[in-house]
């Protein structure tokens, strides 16, 4: 029998592969970052198994030691616009810095993608922690950690704000009378701010879904925080359940804290399943997985979120060196993740760098085990859902074919889309226009 709550699941188009040495699976296509093909039978792929979206990340500063799908890869909402054509009811979700964009801009873009997609767009709000980053924007410095959560909550304020320069009824069409549109129901924002100062109003009005969904990724305090106040869905990644139970039980209540509704907010760990229909198989592309995964390739993966620090310079198999300093501008969470674990079981350099590169978690398994874990984490408030990488050519049909269905006949995954938008069916509200509720809240108390 279904439970009430339903099991949450996203998949992440990375093209030729997450790590250094994906690509050179005999399987893998080398050049897949920058083949629609490939995403477009991925999405549809992804939506015949009814996932409730396809997500993009990105970064917008790259150097030779970056991952090859980083590399040479499509920018997100094109590809997402183009996926919206050849899809109808999976999520669209995309990755865009604060840091290094207009707010006018990305609500055109996403109110945009919203309208082609028929309410499908999700917007991942970042604030990027590659320190190169400015230098491809023509600013002297990157932000600091602190700042730029002061920057993506006001750049979001500006961004929501836009989305509601038109009241849902403001369009009328009436063309026996000529009005175009009623002139009192379109709205000028006239914000004016620490860091931004944008009149309005937009130039799209809202979508079937009203607005974009908000996603967010950061696990710092200021990260969880900004997350727990303002976003629909975040994306999170923990080493074990009882990680994520803290997590999730901590970021709840934050919000809770904020006067929101939990429940309304979802919390979603990031995973690369490693499925092989028997246990033979499982340790055959468990096998393969590790691999394609070299020393150098794992340093430089290690290196990612201490701002593509090199850590080659280091002796491998001594103690994990001090280099927590090098993280205070950097992505915070994975960094203090590395260094605790590394500090706390006295691990060495190369340890670190291949338990990094090739997490065996368990969500490696025969399709029944990794329901189960799946299932594990759903049921015990760790997650309410999950973000699924592929980890070898091939898995995503896989979990498709052999897991979807476990958690369909074990009722915690829908078996068809409850709704045409993301927003129905994440099972989250519709958001009424700020101007109309203003008008109700009058009218109410006259």
């Amino acid at each position: 029998m279904a439970t009430a709550r339903q099991l949450k699941l996203g998949f992440i188009l990375h093209g030729n592969g997450v790590g250094w040495g994906d690509w050179r699976h005999p399987d893998a296509n080398a050049a897949g970052s920058t083949d629609f093909k490939l995403y477009k039978r991925q999405a549809q792929l992804a939506e015949a198994g009814k996932f409730d979206f396809l997500f993009v990340a990105d970064s917008v500063f790259i150097t030779p030691q970056s991952s090859p799908h980083y590399l040479n890869r499509f920018e997100p909402l094109t590809v997402l616009s183009g996926l919206a054509a050849v899809t109808e009811r999976i999520g669209l979700v995309a990755t865009l810095t604060v840091s290094y964009s207009e707010p006018y801009n990305v609500a055109r873009q996403f109110a945009s993608l919203d309208h082609v997609s028929g309410g499908r767009a999700g917007w991942n709000v970042v604030t990027s922690w590659l320190e190169g980053s400015a230098s491809n924007y023509g600013k002297p410095e990157h932000p600091a950690h602190d700042v730029r959560y002061k920057i993506a909550a006001e750049y979001l304020d500006v961004v929501q704000g836009l989305w509601d320069s038109w009241e849902d009824d403001a369009l009328t069409h009436d063309k026996a009378s000529g009005q175009f549109f009623d002139a009192a129901k379109l709205h000028e924002l006239n914000h004016a701010g620490t860091y931004f100062s944008v009149r309005g109003p937009l130039n799209i009005a809202r979508s079937a879904q009203g607005q974009p969904v908000i996603f967010q990724a950061g696990a710092s305090d200021d990260g969880m925080n900004f997350a727990a106040k303002r976003a629909d869905a975040i994306f999170v990644g923990h080493n074990n359940i009882e990680e994520a139970k803290t997590y999730y039980k901590d970021v709840k209540a934050r919000a809770e804290g904020f006067g929101r509704n939990p429940d309304e907010l979802l919390i979603l760990p990031g995973i690369r399943p490693v499925i092989g229909r028997t246990e033979a198989e499982v340790a055959q592309k468990y096998q393969e997985f590790i691999s394609l995964v070299s020393i150098g390739d794992a340093l430089r993966m290690l290196g990612r979120p201490f701002n593509d620090h090199d850590f080659s310079i280091y002796p491998l198999d001594e103690a994990f060196p001090d280099v927590a300093h090098i993280g205070a501008n950097s992505q915070q969470s994975a960094v203090l993740k590395i260094t605790k674990a590394a500090l706390e079981e006295g691990l060495t350099l190369r340890q670190v760098a291949l338990r990094f590169a090739t997490p065996r978690n368990v969500f490696t398994g025969t399709p029944v085990q990794v329901a189960d874990a799946l299932q594990a984490w759903f049921e015990e408030r760790a997650s309410d859902g999950f973000v699924t990488f592929e980890s070898l050519p091939g898995q995503l049909d896989i979990f498709v074919e052999t897991v979807v269905p476990i958690l369909q006949a074990r009722g915690i995954f829908r078996h068809d889309y409850e709704g045409d938008t993301l927003r129905q069916n994440l099972g989250l509200q519709f958001p009424t226009n700020r101007y109309t509720a203003a008008k109700r809240q009058r009218i109410a108390a006259e």
